[in-house]
């Protein structure tokens, strides 16, 4: 995907579209975004002769991590410098035959990204959910609970291949409310939600693939406030009703006093609960048990104008959905709890 001098007559620049891909990536996301940019890198090729030859000896030579992957890791960090290193480690040799622990050790200490560079945990055989910045774990790794250190959910559209198919079924496409259950139960459990998208060989990114990345588009526009620089909640999912998921945030007011010419800088802190209720309430009432409320508490509904009614029963709390035609969000409804109790 970039004019790589180890990869010759064999990269985009020399062939196919004849571009450097990373290097226009790089830069779109640099210049129009505000986003991290970040590289994958699959640390092997399955049909690549140095690879298959380490392979049959058992992996005791390093033909091919010298020669192809490690130089091939160096260039592309010295000439785009990504924030974030994905690599995609095989099943099949250890981190000392993939030179791992060396390129990891420049990466944090020489590098030009040495300052502000993370990686995940794909770097050989056996580090999968045991050593990194952030673990993997494993495709579609969901673990419905905390956990004592960052995670990523990698997921996909297509539910069988990371890939494009020409011969994938409609049945074959996560729905938006599939997707939108997977993202924010990741979130809720601390997770960070990958979404893959695959484009076809020509670069395109078909119809179905649009429509999913804009509906959760239009989902986060309503709804982002529930998801954006929250945390987890005490709890992660409500105790009573099932498909509601919580997370959490501080809410910070600075009141500044004026006195003459003295000013006096007060600070008050408000916790808010967001509850995100997968599924419409039958008859518009939902039970949640994990929350404690007090006479002060509000409840709104993200999307919606005005308070919810609220009474506490002693199942847990009772809140009164508004018409759903007067709602804006489709799919997955976020309720923001104001002055909860932890």
């Amino acid at each position: 995907m970039w004019p790589s001098k180890y990869s010759y007559s064999w990269n985009a620049k020399d062939v196919g579209p004849k571009r450097d891909l990373v290097g226009e990536l790089a830069s779109a996301v640099r210049n129009k975004t505000n986003l991290k940019f970040g590289l994958y890198h699959s640390l092997f090729e399955w049909f690549h002769p140095l690879y298959l030859q380490d392979k049959a000896n058992g992996y005791k030579t390093q033909y091919f991590v010298g020669n192809k992957t490690m130089p091939e890791l160096y260039e592309l960090v010295t000439t785009y410098k990504p924030e974030i290193v994905w690599s995609d480690g095989p099943m099949d040799g250890k981190y000392t035959y993939w030179n791992s622990t060396q390129f990891i050790a420049w990466l944090y200490n020489s590098s030009p990204v040495k300052d502000t560079v993370v990686v995940n945990d794909r770097w050989g055989k056996g580090l999968k959910c045991k050593h990194g910045d952030f673990y993997t774990c494993r495709d579609h790794y969901n673990p419905g609970h905390l956990l004592p250190y960052k995670w990523e959910n990698c997921d996909t559209v297509d539910k069988n291949s990371w890939a494009f198919r020409r011969n994938a079924k409609l049945e074959d496409y996560h729905t938006i409310q599939e997707l939108l259950s997977r993202f924010i139960s990741t979130v809720s459990c601390g997770g960070n939600f990958l979404l893959n998208v695959a484009p076809t060989k020509y670069g395109v990114i078909t119809p179905i693939y649009e429509e999913r990345f804009s509906q959760l588009g239009t989902w986060l526009a309503i709804n982002g406030e529930s998801i954006y620089a929250t945390t987890a909640w005490t709890s992660q999912r409500d105790n009573i009703t099932s498909g509601v998921w919580y997370t959490h945030s501080i809410i910070i007011h600075i009141i500044i006093f004026s006195l003459t010419s003295l000013k006096y800088t007060q600070k008050k802190t408000n916790s808010v609960v967001y509850a995100i209720v997968l599924n419409w309430p039958k008859n518009g009432l939902l039970l949640l048990g994990s929350p404690t409320l007090v006479p002060e508490s509000t409840i709104t509904l993200l999307g919606y104008t005005g308070n919810l009614q609220w009474n506490e029963t002693d199942n847990g709390i009772k809140i009164q959905f508004p018409d759903r035609d007067n709602v804006k969000s489709k799919w997955a409804w976020a309720l923001k709890l104001t002055n909860t109790t932890e």
